[in-house]
């Protein structure tokens, strides 16, 4: 079976090799393990957005970022694009941010190849049937702190590798990596849904595409925290490609997968989170999805689009004026 820690480390030691151009840097910590700074205490790239959603996604997903990204006659940012042909393992088993890194004081949210071994959460990888034995650990960390030894020995223990084979990517979310990153979970945002919102076998999606604007740095990891989540659901789009079974109903879930169909839909993320008094748990499963959602079921020959961008709550959730 394909190891998306394997598939990632070529990708890791290219940004190490190129940390400079990439505007990043490389700690190795007293244990071995090697912390790659994408945005915390240095400025970031594009370039190395772009790296950092590959890794997240496992390695198995094409990722390109268009300059000309126009939503409308006003609107105006750039675009990230995603394409994949293993949708659940590069979502929901490598870049799906289900990992919740306690260590001490330190705390971020984790994602990437690393969950694939320590099985974070279990039932993710027993539902799409995956699993990883690589003796390499990545984990991508959102977060405005770097991490230490005793997170690095922590990541190791959890996914039974030695800490010297441990990478450790972290950017702050009110970064450009960070803000990179984020919208390229356009596609994971509705394999997710399928998954824990809708109940679809998402190992019938075959293959999976997306695109969704990035979002300037608007503020800090709060605001940003809104402003990114909103790039998804308010401006993504996705196109799913699933070979269908007798019993499923296509048209029905291509209805159900866009986040218009939340209770909380039009109004910008943070007012929602602000709403859920700060907790993600207390948010509409449903909200969590791209705007846009296109599937083409491959069983029947059958293409079904529902949703559309919504380009005011864009605008409101980054203050936009135009002069």
């Amino acid at each position: 079976m394909i190891s998306v820690n394997l598939k990632s480390l070529p990708i890791v030691e290219d940004m190490i090799k190129n940390k400079d151009e990439l505007n990043i840097e490389v700690i190795t910590l007293e244990n071995g393990a090697k912390v790659l700074d994408c945005g915390v205490n240095v400025m970031g790239s594009f370039e190395a957005g772009k790296a950092f959603t590959k890794v997240c996604l496992g390695g198995l997903a094409y990722v390109g970022i268009a300059l000309n990204g126009t939503l409308n006659d006003e609107l105006t940012l750039p675009l990230i694009k995603v394409i994949t042909s293993h949708p659940a393992i590069s979502t929901l088993g490598s870049q799906k941010a289900g990992w919740v890194v306690k260590v001490n004081k330190y705390f971020a949210m984790g994602s990437g190849p690393a969950r694939a071994l320590a099985k974070m959460p279990k039932n993710t990888y027993e539902e799409i049937d995956y699993e990883d034995n690589a003796d390499v650990a990545i984990l991508c960390l959102e977060s405005s702190k770097l991490p230490d030894e005793d997170v690095a020995e922590y990541v190791a223990e959890k996914c039974g590798v030695n800490t010297e084979n441990v990478y450790l990517l972290v950017a702050p979310t009110a970064s450009l990596v960070g803000s990179i990153q984020i919208s390229g979970r356009v596609v994971e945002n509705g394999t997710y849904k399928m998954l824990e919102a809708l109940h679809f076998d998402v190992k019938k999606v075959k293959y999976a595409a997306g695109i969704a604007p990035i979002a300037p740095i608007v503020g800090d990891d709060l605001v940003m925290m809104g402003a990114t989540n909103d790039m998804v659901l308010y401006g993504g789009k996705t196109y799913y490609y699933i070979e269908s079974e007798e019993g499923d109903d296509i048209e029905d879930l291509c209805k159900k997968l866009p986040s218009c169909t939340s209770s909380d839909y039009g109004k910008p993320f943070l007012e929602v989170f602000k709403n859920a008094n700060y907790d993600f748990y207390k948010i509409d499963k449903g909200m969590f999805a791209p705007a846009v959602v296109t599937i083409n079921d491959i069983k029947t020959g059958k293409l079904l689009s529902y949703g559309k961008p919504n380009i005011e709550v864009l605008k409101k959730s980054l203050n936009y004026k135009s002069l």
